[in-house]
């Protein structure tokens, strides 16, 4: 393990030089960009009877649990360094958008996406069961929030929107994996929950995520307040993401949605108490920082050379293709309806929907929830379609989405946004 460790971490440092020397995409874009070309370089070598690098790159790759890697490990960190630069304030201003489409947005979303490619893909010669349809619904309907947020880093989006789309990402994994278990059990037994049975689960394991982040929040914060030690303030947060995950997700409740709201309570109460040691927020500020860069780089080179693992047919590729449509278009729908329902309460652009549909950005948590199914052909297929989707999206979507919302206009409501933070360290914005 240890040397699959040094591995990822001296190809990641390689190809973010390549991107950052030669490419000059946003790094976590270009680095996934050099990992998929090399991967694609090695399949190319195998077709012509150089099978032995791509064998190489195989059992590296199947070395790696990356279901595991991700979903109980990197998952906790990369969402409570994006809840600790998310401002209460804004989930506050924003929280009417934010929960419909992070609830009936995604269960909408995957409702359609699973029903439509029940009735759609056997016109291209592929054919998966209902539940499995709507296990892909399930897991392809989330937006990823590691995903959403490099990529709107670099996107230019203003202030309002990247608010809504890091909101939306941040809180729809504990409905997407909710759903995604529901759907796994109908594969498994046969059996179709009920509707009281799935708001029941999703209560539950929601409901228990915030409670406990908001409990593990105000007690980091508290322990936090009366350190003035970097090497003990670091301890202390990274024993409380990696710790407090794990007891969450022991006790049945939503991790990620724990994660983040630890750090949207830490991040929120420090920069709004005078009495918090201003030395210890900028400690906080600039490692959480530097780990979410390094992670999310890593995960991004992780799921570039996943495509090793991945079975492609040109029937794959025209079912793909159809399913990148239909996620779009479920996308798109769920949508738009939300925010012609919102703007009867509230002001928003009217291009909004547009760069909401185009910034629904999918990453490495569908691919790990894919690569956790059951053996089989269905699965194959799923993974196959999850892929590409995912590489679709980051890549097409990531690097268009900011000329999508100028086009639209929505670039130009400046009355909505946001004030920008002041950059001296010692004064302190509002939560």
């Amino acid at each position: 393990m240890l040397e699959i460790t040094v591995w990822c971490l001296v190809i990641t440092a390689v190809f973010a030089y390549i991107n950052h020397r030669f490419i000059g995409l946003p790094t976590t874009i270009g680095v996934m960009s050099v990992a998929l070309a090399i991967s694609g370089a090695l399949i190319g070598l195998d077709y012509l009877g150089w099978s032995a690098p791509r064998r190489y790159q195989a059992a590296m790759v199947a070395s790696i649990d990356f279901p595991g890697v991700l979903m109980r490990g990197m998952l906790a960190v990369l969402l409570f360094a994006g809840g600790l630069q998310f401002k209460l304030g804004e989930l506050r201003r924003y929280q009417k958008p934010i929960v419909a489409l992070t609830v009936v947005g995604t269960v909408l979303s995957a409702l359609l996406v699973g029903l439509a490619l029940w009735k759609l893909l056997p016109m291209v010669g592929i054919r998966l069961s209902l539940p499995y349809c709507l296990v892909f619904g399930a897991l392809i309907s989330p937006t990823d929030a590691v995903a959403v947020g490099s990529i709107l880093k670099s996107a230019g989006v203003p202030r309002t929107m990247e608010a809504i789309i890091a909101g939306e990402s941040l809180f729809n994994d504990a409905v997407g994996v909710v759903l995604f278990a529901l759907a796994l059990s109908m594969v498994k037994t046969g059996d179709w929950p009920t509707a009281s049975e799935a708001l029941s689960q999703l209560a539950r394991e929601g409901g228990g995520g915030i409670l406990m982040g908001l409990l593990l929040g105000h007690l980091l914060y508290r322990m936090l307040k009366d350190v003035q030690s970097y090497q003990v303030e670091v301890l202390l947060t990274l024993a409380t993401v990696m710790g407090g995950y794990g007891l969450v997700e022991e006790l049945d409740f939503s991790g990620p949605l724990a994660m983040v709201v630890v750090g949207m309570v830490v991040g929120t109460r420090s920069r709004s108490d005078p009495a918090f040691p201003a030395e210890t927020q900028d400690h906080l500020s600039r490692f959480w920082r530097l780990v979410d860069g390094i992670l999310n780089t890593l995960l991004f080179v992780l799921i570039g050379l996943e495509v090793i693992r991945v079975h492609f047919s040109g029937g794959i590729l025209i079912a793909a293709a159809l399913t990148i449509f239909i996620t779009l278009t479920a996308r798109g729908l769920s949508v738009a309806m939300l925010m012609t329902l919102l703007r009867l309460t509230m002001s928003l652009p009217s291009g909004t929907w547009r760069v909401l549909t185009w910034a629904g950005v999918r990453g490495g948590v569908s691919v790990a929830l894919a690569l956790s199914l059951p053996a089989g052909h269905s699965r194959e297929v799923v993974l196959s379609l999850t892929y590409c989707v995912v590489v679709f999206s980051i890549l097409v979507q990531g690097l268009t989405v900011g000329r999508i919302a100028r086009r639209v206009g929505v670039s130009e409501a400046r009355p909505l946004e946001l004030p920008q933070p002041s950059p001296v360290a010692s004064q302190r914005p509002a939560p």
